[in-house]
Parts: C-alpha cells; sequence; structure tokens
C-alpha cells in the first residue's frame, strides 16, 4: 500500500467515527425519548446516558471555546499529508464529509450545541436513569 493510500484510508477510518460519533449523539436523544414512551429500559441505562452526556458537553465545550473537533484536525492532516486538498473522494465519502461539514457562523454552531446539551440535561429529568447499584 503506498503511503498516500494509507493516510487516505487513515482519514476515511476518521470520518467513519466521527459520522458514527454524531450519530450517537443525535440518535441517543431520540431514543432515549422515543424509548420513554414505547417502554425500552435499555435507554435508562446509567453507562450509556453518562456517555451521552459527555459526548455533547464535550462538543458543546468545544464550539464554546472556538475550538475545532481534533476529529477533523486529525482527518484533514491526514488527507494534506495525502495530497488530497479538497475533499476530492469516493461517492459514500463526499457525503459524509456533506452531513458533517457544512457554513454557517459560529454563533449557530454555539447556539445549536447549548440547545442540544439543554435537551441531553434535561432527558436525566424528564427519562430518569436507573439510579446507582450499591455494591
Amino acid at each position: 500500500m503506498k503511503r498516500e493510500s494509507l493516510f487516505i484510508f487513515l482519514a476515511d477510518a476518521i470520518l467513519i467515527v466521527h459520522v458514527l460519533f454524531v450519530l450517537f449523539v443525535v440518535l441517543g436523544l431520540v431514543a432515549v425519548y422515543v424509548g420513554y414512551f414505547m417502554g425500552w429500559q435499555w435507554v435508562r441505562i446509567r453507562t450509556f446516558r453518562i456517555l451521552h452526556l459527555l459526548a455533547i458537553v464535550f462538543v458543546t465545550v468545544q464550539a464554546w471555546m472556538g475550538a475545532r473537533c481534533p476529529l477533523t484536525h486529525w482527518e484533514i492532516a491526514l488527507r494534506t499529508e495525502a495530497g488530497q486538498a479538497s475533499y476530492a473522494g469516493s461517492f459514500i465519502q463526499h457525503w459524509l464529509q456533506q452531513l458533517l461539514y457544512y457554513n454557517a457562523p459560529d454563533w449557530v454552531f454555539v447556539l445549536l450545541y447549548t440547545c442540544f446539551a439543554s435537551a441531553v440535561g434535561a432527558s436525566w429529568f424528564i427519562v430518569r436513569p436507573e439510579a446507582r447499584t450499591k455494591q
């Protein structure tokens, strides 16, 4: 495998992980509220809820600090190293990038992430996670 191909492969892998992270954050909240009405007990699993909360808090703090996601940094660095100045690539890569990377003023992202984090925080009171077990 050529060096450039390895960098492109790694950048694509990071892109996929990034998309999965976004899906976890967004669909995780949807699942909590839908699960509440459908009686799904797994949406109350404390570990799931803590990981979900930490994920959106991480994203929101980054937005407030004006920082770019580390996954984005790594992907861009790998694509640059591979000689890919733009996001030219496969069909799937193109659409995954369209899903993740869109243009808007920074304040829009701060507001959206803050509102979403608030909805996740509210879910802890509306759909309470299972109580901690004492050992």
